[in-house]
């Protein structure tokens, strides 16, 4: 590692590599240290350095060998995995067949999960354990990306899988993975810490020690890797990519991302809503979001690309739909419209609001870039139709309980789909609420559409790769024909680091030590 050091007008002064110590400011809050409490990526990131998964995934979101080193199909509803030998977990134990299955079993009964990895899952209806190294996956049906799918989620001891809470891996006591680096500490809203694991598996890691600490105001984190308190940064904030594309101490490192920036209505409720009221301050009896015209003004409204021009500055790219180009999923003919206000307020008439309504569009303020600065600017461009809207901007770590206790009347999330085509957006976000079947487990504003449930469970269970495709393009029309969600923007990934390192950037969004390596 490089560190520097600021000595008036000069050039930051290399400090010898050998310390070999890396410390990571990110953006975003780790809200905890379990696996399989929360599908967030903050979260997987940290996670990701003490346990691995059964299937990797490369910095270009494509299956790669993990902890299982092959797989097959054997019938159209049965994968067998190899596992890799010699794998021992921290504690000095093997790896088996048993901790996997151990494991997917704990992920659809995390207590309290704000949103489930179950996803993930949806179609495994039972892991077989053939012997030490082998395992049977049976599905309902035929899936081909299972995977694809199984490349999120972390594989923990049979023995935590089973009696781990939590707060046990919280505060360290079931942190014993098999991944490059060894837990030392956690601290909620500052930061993780971690030691090199030395009997790894796979490849040895440069860093003795990584630190990753929680720096979400954006101005601090670009301060932070100036000084040479940390190496490298993440969601660069888009105000500072000129200034640090120009400093000769920054590298700047990017990418398409997959993560979408969106607004969801509520659908969970049919009567009034907290803070949606006439122009008189008066509640709706009704919930104005249930009718699609109201849906479809909203969206209408939005000039996306000026939000791209004048708001993202470098970070996004306007968008009417959850797949970025050259991906699975992409839909060609989705293509954004320039706004139209007039339209919005014909639209808003006809559904029974010709004066339109006061709402409150709420956002957190510290996750995604430009977040609340993205929100502000789409309720300037309602309150030009006749919604007059303000915002409400929180930080993540208040915002998250309460979107997904449908408090909010509307808001605004992102989601990135991490497994790099759009059944992860389908299934996760606009698939309807439910437990059982494993679907909608990020879907908080509860929208529910039977008809599209129904075309995305055939088309998970579709052989053809071409029809598969022509399908998921249709339920994505279907989608955002109905306003399940509005999309605005979709996240072009920057990371800076210091100039003595080179960072690996990814689709998936994730920041983890193992992409940083000395410069050449």
């Amino acid at each position: 590692m490089m560190r520097y050091l600021l000595m008036g007008a000069l050039l930051l002064a290399p400090v010898p590599l050998a310390a070999q110590n890396l410390t990571i400011g990110f953006g975003g809050a780790v809200t905890s240290t379990d696996p399989h409490y929360y599908n967030a990526i903050p979260n997987l990131a940290v996670a990701r350095h003490v346990f691995d998964t059964l299937v990797g995934r490369s910095p270009m979101a494509q299956a790669q060998p993990a902890l299982a080193e092959s797989w097959q199909r054997i019938s159209e509803t049965v994968w067998e995995f190899k596992l890799r030998e010699g794998v021992r977990w921290h504690d000095g134990a093997p790896l088996t067949a048993e901790d996997v299955a151990a494991s997917y079993r704990r992920v659809p009964n995390v207590p309290n999960s704000p949103s489930s990895l179950a996803g993930y899952l949806r179609m495994v209806n039972r892991v077989e354990v053939v012997d030490a190294r082998t395992l049977r996956i049976h599905t309902n049906g035929f899936y081909p990306i299972l995977p694809t799918d199984l490349a999120t989620i972390c594989i923990v001891p049979q023995r935590l899988a089973e009696t781990a809470t939590t707060e046990d891996f919280n505060t360290g006591r079931a942190m014993i993975g098999t991944g490059p680096y060894r837990f030392v500490s956690y601290m909620p809203k500052d930061r993780t810490v971690f030691e090199r694991n030395d009997q790894y598996w796979g490849d040895q890691q440069h860093w003795q020690r990584v630190t990753i600490r929680e720096i979400p105001n954006a101005a601090s984190r670009s301060a932070a890797l100036l000084s040479g308190d940390v190496d490298l940064i993440d969601q660069v904030p888009a105000a500072d990519l000129p200034r640090l594309g120009q400093d000769p101490r920054v590298r700047l490192n990017q990418v398409q991302g997959l993560r979408l920036l969106y607004i969801q209505p509520d659908f969970s409720h049919t009567g009034e809503l907290a803070s949606v009221t006439d122009n008189d301050d008066k509640p709706l009896p009704r919930n104005p979001f249930l009718d699609v015209r109201v849906r479809r003004a909203l969206s209408m409204a939005i000039d996306r690309t000026a939000l791209e021009q004048r708001v993202m500055e470098g970070v996004g790219q306007a968008t009417m739909q959850w797949m970025p180009e050259g991906t699975y999923g992409y839909t060609p003919d989705l293509r954004v419209a320039p706004a139209d206000v007039e339209g919005a307020k014909r639209l808003l008439a006809e559904a029974g609001f010709p004066n339109g309504f006061r709402m409150t569009l709420s956002a957190p303020n510290d996750r995604y870039p430009n977040d609340s600065k993205l929100a502000q600017a789409v309720a300037q461009m309602w309150t030009r139709i006749g919604v007059r809207t303000q915002v409400d901007a929180l930080p993540w770590s208040a915002f998250v309980p309460r979107v997904n206790r449908q408090e909010f009347a509307i808001h605004l999330l992102g989601w990135g789909s991490t497994t790099g085509e759009g059944t992860n957006f389908l299934t996760n976000v606009v698939s309807t609420f439910n437990t059982e079947r494993r679907t909608g487990n990020a879907n908080a504003g509860r929208y529910s559409n039977p008809t599209l449930d129904a075309l995305a469970q055939r088309l998970s269970g579709e052989q053809d790769e071409a029809k598969r495709q022509s399908m998921l393009q249709d339920v994505t029309r279907m989608a955002i024909d109905d306003v399940a969600v509005i999309p605005l923007q979709r996240v072009i990934n920057y990371w800076a680091t210091s100039r003595a390192l080179q960072y690996t950037a990814r689709m998936d969004d994730m920041t983890i030590a193992m992409g940083a390596r000395p410069a050449e």
